[in-house]
This record gives structure tokens, sequence and C-alpha cells, in this order.
């Protein structure tokens, strides 16, 4: 049985869904104003290898994955640029797209816009309004009144009476609560706005992620996901609105993971101290970045330097041994060991399955998959042909592909990996007499060619690096 941690209860549950083998997941998308960083990367990563598990596990996932192209930091970026706000929003979600596309992200089932999303958005003020549960003020916004709402504040943990306590109403606000949140902003001059019954303007990003769930997946869903900087405000009040506009639960579920840190800090552009997807692509291929992702616990945390990544890295090459061929001189095994083979990969599945299955626990996941590695080129030093092989590599492509890894072994032409199995025995044969210099030789101009040697008590094996 699935279990995953649930942020609104604070316990691990079983999963169950609100549909048979349905699964209606919306997750927070990006303000697009600027290019994507790698910290929007890791919240992407976590929730495609949700996805691809629950997928995986037999469940049909409708996953929203939203774009907020209507944003002040869109409209001040739009007039630093002399560009209209919405052809720079489009640009930025095209780019991120394309991002998401080289990371191997499976794409949303759909990515509802703000601006596209107008109607719905004003029909849910409207409805909120009528139910008392928000007001018109008399400078053209609307609040949501959060003193209507019995449970406010039980996402976070947080209390009103604290919440209120050192807060203050702005004197341009004409809001009744300090707590209460604008669900629609009058226009300021200059800016884009639309129309609605209260005045020209545009909505309050909170508004925005409820209205675009509504008209995508419906009154309740059973995920919701984000990172963990989103449980308050935002979080918080889409729970509000969305409740007490339909009288009901709005999520099952509440999935959050940790912030992506650079130097110790939380990555965001408002730190400066942020690594763009594609700078990041630049440099290390896109394995890395989801293998990073992995090696941790999404809830937490998680470490974005050279030596973390270097051991991602390290990680995505031992993994990738899993799938060199079998020597051309391979001799075979006998169909007892091969039975034996068949016996502990499906182990390692099975091992794979018990941690996934534990609130997406990916770092066991990886360690399933390395002993899958393991039990595969152990085989293959003994003797083992490709066809002995082909079983136990075939669970290992179908475990990686559920965590979105692209593992992919470099090949050579035939000629070259026969010269250098030939050059393998001769290096053997150099280190029996125990002529270590030339061994070392033979090993480095290998690797100059991006063979990489790997000696081992079982031998000499070899790969593409």
């Amino acid at each position: 049985m699935l279990k995953i941690y649930n942020t609104l209860t604070r316990k691990t549950e079983e999963f169950q869904t609100l549909e048979p083998n349905l699964v209606k997941m919306y997750v927070c998308g990006v303000t697009v104003y600027n290019d994507a960083h790698v910290g929007h990367a890791m919240s992407a990563l976590v929730f495609d290898i949700i996805r691809r598990y629950l997928e995986y596990r037999g469940y049909t996932v409708k996953h929203v994955m939203n774009y907020t192209d209507v944003d002040d930091k869109i409209i001040n970026r739009a007039k630093q640029l002399g560009e209209d706000p919405l052809k720079l929003s489009a640009r930025y979600i095209a780019d991120y797209a394309a991002d998401l596309k080289s990371l191997n992200v499976m794409p949303a089932t759909s990515n509802p816009q703000v601006s596209k999303t107008m109607p719905h958005i004003i029909e849910f003020i409207q409805g909120l309004i009528q139910k008392g549960h928000a007001y018109a003020a008399t400078n053209g916004d609307v609040y949501f009144s959060v003193t209507s709402d019995d449970d406010y504040g039980r996402l976070s943990g947080r209390k009103l009476d604290d919440m209120q306590a050192g807060s203050r109403i702005e004197v341009e606000e004409a809001k009744t609560h300090p707590m209460d949140f604008a669900l629609w902003k009058a226009a300021k001059e200059g800016e884009i706005s639309w129309d609605s019954p209260w005045g020209k303007g545009r909505p309050g990003w909170h508004i925005e992620c409820s209205a675009m769930n509504l008209a995508e997946l419906g009154e309740q869903i059973d995920i919701h996901g984000g990172g963990n900087d989103l449980i308050f405000p935002h979080h918080e009040n889409e729970i509000a609105q969305s409740e007490c506009y339909t009288g009901k639960e709005f999520s099952r579920y509440w999935v959050h993971n940790g912030m992506l840190q650079l130097g110790g800090e939380k990555m965001s552009k408002s730190l400066g101290n942020i690594i763009s997807i594609k700078e990041f692509l630049s440099k290390r291929e896109a394995d890395v970045m989801r293998m990073l992702v992995l090696n941790g616990t999404y809830r937490s945390p998680l470490l974005f330097n050279d030596e973390t990544l270097d051991a991602a890295q390290k990680n995505v090459e031992r993994l990738k041994s899993a799938l060199r061929p079998a020597a051309p001189s391979a001799s075979g095994l006998s169909p007892e060991s091969v039975s034996a083979i068949a016996s502990t990969a499906e182990t390692a599945k099975a091992n794979f399955i018990e941690a996934m299955d534990s609130d997406f626990n990916t770092a066991g996941a990886v360690a399933a998959l390395f002993e899958l590695s393991k039990i595969i080129n152990n085989a293959r030093d003994s003797g083992a042909t490709d066809e002995q092989l082909k079983s136990a590599q075939a669970i290992f492509r179908e475990l990686s592909g559920v965590l979105g890894l692209k593992i992919e072994e470099k090949q050579g032409s035939g000629d070259a990996d026969a010269f250098i199995n030939l050059l393998i025995e001769v290096r053997a044969e150099v280190r029996k007499q125990k002529l270590w210099a030339l061994s070392d030789q033979i090993r480095d101009k290998l690797k100059e060619l991006n063979v990489t040697i790997e000696d081992s008590k079982d031998g000499t094996t070899w790969r593409y690096s």
C-alpha cells in the first residue's frame, strides 16, 4: 500500500483517491518573468517522479501545472525591458517548457494560465462575496475575510490571533482585518488590467490558483503540491477561499518539497544566488540534476554544490555500467546461475517498489537500482552473454525509467570495442609482470579517449565515459 506524508495532517497516510485509479494532482508552477533556475527544476523533478511512480502503480494521473503570467514581478520586468507583459510571459513560458523537456520532465496534462482564466476568476470572487466570505472595498479592491473561515491557519498551524499580532493595515488599504488578502486589485495607471464588476483591475495571486484548479480538475482533488515556501500564505489562502466557495474539502493530500540550497541559503531570484536551468545543462547532463534530487528526501532541503553534484555524477556513471554489453568472448553461465540472476533481479525490483511505496523514498529506490546493477555486473564478469543479461537489464531499464532517468551506456563500434578489449588483455598481462607504470600509462591513454577502466578483485571492466 502506497503511503504519503500529508502536510495538512502532519502524518504519513495510506493513499486513497477520490475516484478509483484516478489521481487529480495540481502543482503550483512558476511565475514567468525571467529564466527558470535549478530551484524550479527541483520542484518540477519531484512531482515528475511522483507522477511517474503513480502511473507505474496503475493510476491515471491528471497533472495540472499552472503558469502565473499576471503578476507584479512580470509587470515590473516588462517595464524595464519596454515589453508587453503578456508577450514577456509567453516568451518565458516557452523557455521553461523547453527547459523541462531537456530535464526529461513529462508534459503536464494541462498548463492553465492566469490571463486565460479571467472569467473563472471573476466568477469565483463573485461567489465568495455572495457567500459572505469576501467584500469589495472602497478603493476598488476585493478582499477575502479571514475571520469568515473558522479553520483558517490549519495547514501552516498558525492561529489568526498570533498572525494578527504585530501586523497592521497600511494607510492605502481598505481591508477590515490585517490578515485579509486581496482577491482583486484595482488597476493602477499604466498597468495591464481587465474589466470586472468592481472596475478595471487584475486578480490577486492566491485566487488565481484556486480558480485554475477548479476549472481544470473540479471542486476536489487528490494531491496539491508545491514547494514548502508556499505553505503560508499561498496554500493556506487557497484552502480558505476554495473550501468557503465549494463547501467541500479542497485537497485530500498536501505534498511539499523542500528548498534547494546554495551555500546554506534558499536559492531564489530575490537573493540573487540563482543558477539557471540552461546554465546547469550547459555543464552537466540532465540525469545529474535528477540524481541529485533522487539521492535526497523530497521533503528536506537539498544542498546544491560541486561536491553533491559530483557525487550525483558518479552515481549516474555507476548505473550506466549495468547496460554494458557482455564481453565478445563470454562463454555463458549455467541454467542454474541464470535462474539465480532472474530471482535476485526480481528481489531488487520488490525492494524498489517497497521504497517508493514509503512516501516516495527515492534514495531507497536508487539503492535498489545499485543492487540490480551489481547483480548485472557480477553476472557479466562471470561470463554471462548478452542474452543471459537481457532480462535483468530490462528490469533495470524499467525501474530507472520510473524515476525518469535516461541511463544510456555510450557505445562504440564493434571494431573499437574489440580493440579496447585487446588493450585490457594486454594490460592484464602487464600487471601480472608488475609493470605498474606501463599499466597506468595504458589506463591514462584510454581515459583521454573517454574510456574508463575500473579494477576490482573480480577483474577489470571498462566503459565509455
